[in-house]
């Protein structure tokens, strides 16, 4: 196995690198240029070619490409041109919410996809199977960005007073912050280095920062604020993963090893789940992993609709104001993200159907 990691790794730089190249080449086809993009169109042609001499845009397109790639391979992504700050930084601040996001929607997801397809498969043709099937069908089909505004709707203003009310944007209250953990447990993290970047990422994350600092009050409020946008996002691969459940499973409890265990006496419950559901698993795996990757790249319209600064939303003001640095350095790592949620996917195939080697 760790062979085939290696060869996998390996094989991913290429793929890695043509990313880059083609982020790189179609975020210079965009028409406009980056300085009247950030300075205004009011902004002169002395001060456009200080700018763009500045920022390095008057050296030819293949020695800035050359340029950037070794400025990574040196681990540094470069500086953000309408922010003036590293990129690096903006990944540390952006990322985790759009991580925990990510995160909750997919739970959100499986915890109720996989036991609707479930229950479909086993009441095949029955009218929970219907019902179910309409469900998805309605869910696979909604959009987001309605689905996102009807939930703050619905839940912030027709349902204001009850307990079933959540707030419609933001991560927080507000007059509320979450203290990074690392400064309650009384850690001096000293200068700025790989360890602090982490720690920083990680006391981003609202959830886990406020279970670090055992703050009941505050995770609570996190996640009532997580709650509407995590089902906007997550609706789409609910429906997926509901139907991709059933049709598995109906493959699986028609084959002979399940009528087998039937025939033992079993009880259902073990059929379905031990026997039936283990090797229903398979394409699922597939599809949440491909969904967990698309969240990353794609919640830009629900973190717009619900305030949320993440990177769907720094993504397209990047490419709105020409920020290459920032539009390269967030594809280049949502890639990474789809590369390793592969490799993870490949590997987890090994443990749940031993048939299953890694050549």
């Amino acid at each position: 196995m760790t062979t085939y990691i290696l060869r996998r790794l390996l094989t991913s730089i290429p793929v890695l690198l043509g990313i880059l190249f083609v982020t790189f080449a179609l975020a210079r086809l965009i028409p406009g240029d980056p300085c009247r993009a950030i300075l205004g169109e009011k902004a002169t042609d002395v001060i456009c070619d200080e700018f763009i001499r500045r920022h390095g845009l008057d050296k030819p397109i293949p020695t800035q490409f050359i340029i950037y790639v070794t400025e990574i391979l040196h681990g540094d992504l470069g500086t953000s041109i309408r922010l003036g700050k590293p990129v690096t930084e903006l990944l540390v601040e952006r990322l985790p919410t759009t991580l925990e996001l990510s995160l909750a929607a997919m739970i959100f997801s499986i915890l109720i996809g996989i036991p609707l397809g479930i229950i479909s498969a086993v009441r095949h043709n029955s009218a929970i199977d219907v019902g179910t099937m309409v469900l998805a069908n309605v869910g696979v089909s909604m959009p987001v960005f309605w689905l996102g505004l009807m939930l703050a709707y619905i839940f912030a203003l027709v349902l204001k007073g009850t307990p079933l009310q959540l707030p419609p944007s933001g991560r927080l209250s507000p007059g509320l912050m979450i203290p990074p953990f690392y400064d309650v447990w009384g850690w001096q993290l000293g200068k700025e280095g790989l360890i602090k970047s982490l720690f920083v990422f990680i006391s981003q994350m609202n959830v886990i920062n406020s279970l670090l600092i055992w703050r009941m009050d505050l995770l609570w409020d996190a996640l009532k604020h997580l709650i509407l946008p995590a089902v906007a996002v997550g609706t789409i691969p609910l429906a997926i993963i509901a139907r991709m459940t059933r049709s598995s499973m109906l493959d699986v409890l028609g084959q002979d090893y399940v009528r087998a265990a039937r025939a033992k006496g079993l009880p259902r419950g073990m059929v379905v789940i031990k026997h039936a559901l283990r090797n229903a698993l398979l394409p699922l795996v597939t599809i949440i992993g491909l969904s967990f990757g698309a969240f990353l790249g794609g919640a830009v319209l629900t973190e717009t609709i619900f305030g949320l600064s993440g990177v769907g939303r720094i993504m397209y003001d990047s490419i709105t104001a020409r920020d290459y640095g920032v539009v390269q350095s967030f594809t280049v790592v949502i890639a990474v993200f789809f590369v390793i949620l592969n490799l993870i996917v490949d590997i987890s195939y090994t443990f749940l159907d031993p048939r299953v080697r890694l050549d």
